[in-house]
């Protein structure tokens, strides 16, 4: 019959697959709902009288092309990704605002104030992660509206967001290591203190985790 581009079911999964990037668990979930609806769709063309393969040929067409199949899907992959990343990033920005400071409560700290620029690089450093939980919460919000609206316009901002995300990020990444740098030159006993080993050991853990999951943001996103 006219339409049928002679692919069979399995063929347009795989051949959908490769074209999409994103987390591992949504994209099979999303691959898994369009065979769950290639196979009714073909079931209702064999009840109406059609071969099997006929139907499922009949099936497959309808579905669509990959060309036209992957924004959506992706589109969809690229939501659940920046949810994760927002999440992750808002986890670890409240934690390290609230608990930053215990790393060195009860510390037998010898010497005077620090000097203004570590004070200085301190202060920015909670300003960054402020800033990062209020772009994880828009994160979370645009991840949550375009899960479940068609707007052009909310992957768009989503996007912007990410990216921003990221940034502020890495850039908290490189505050924080000159900040723990600057701790230890100031104090190397810092180097034995168990709640800094206990804090530097939780804070390395959270931004493994956080850079899995802004890789694959970014890859979503590209």
């Amino acid at each position: 019959m006219r339409g049928y581009d002679g692919v069979l079911m399995e063929d347009r999964l795989r051949e959908l697959a490769g074209h999409l990037r994103g987390p591992a668990r949504l994209k099979t979930d999303l691959l898994t709902e369009a065979r769950h609806a290639l196979l009714d769709a073909a079931a209702a063309y064999r009840e109406g009288g059609l071969p099997a393969v006929e139907a499922e040929r009949r099936a497959v067409a309808e579905f669509g092309s990959a060309a036209q199949l992957v924004p959506g899907y992706q589109a969809e992959l690229a939501a659940g990704a920046l949810r994760r990343l927002a999440l992750r990033a808002l986890a670890v920005a409240v934690a390290l605002m609230a608990g930053g400071d215990l790393t060195w409560r009860g510390s037998h700290w010898r010497g005077g104030p620090p000097p203004e620029g570590y004070q200085l690089l301190s202060a920015s450093l909670n300003g960054i992660w402020g800033l990062v939980a209020g772009l994880a919460l828009a994160g979370l919000l645009l991840g949550f509206l375009a899960a479940r609206y068609g707007s052009a316009r909310l992957p768009r901002l989503g996007r912007a967001v990410g990216f921003g995300l990221t940034g502020a990020l890495g850039l908290g990444a490189l505050a924080a290591s000159a900040l723990l740098a600057w701790s230890i030159g100031l104090w190397q006993a810092a180097l034995t203190w168990p709640p800094m080993i206990v804090g530097t050991v939780l804070v390395g853990v959270g931004w493994f985790a956080l850079a899995r999951a802004a890789r694959c943001w970014l890859l979503t996103a590209r």
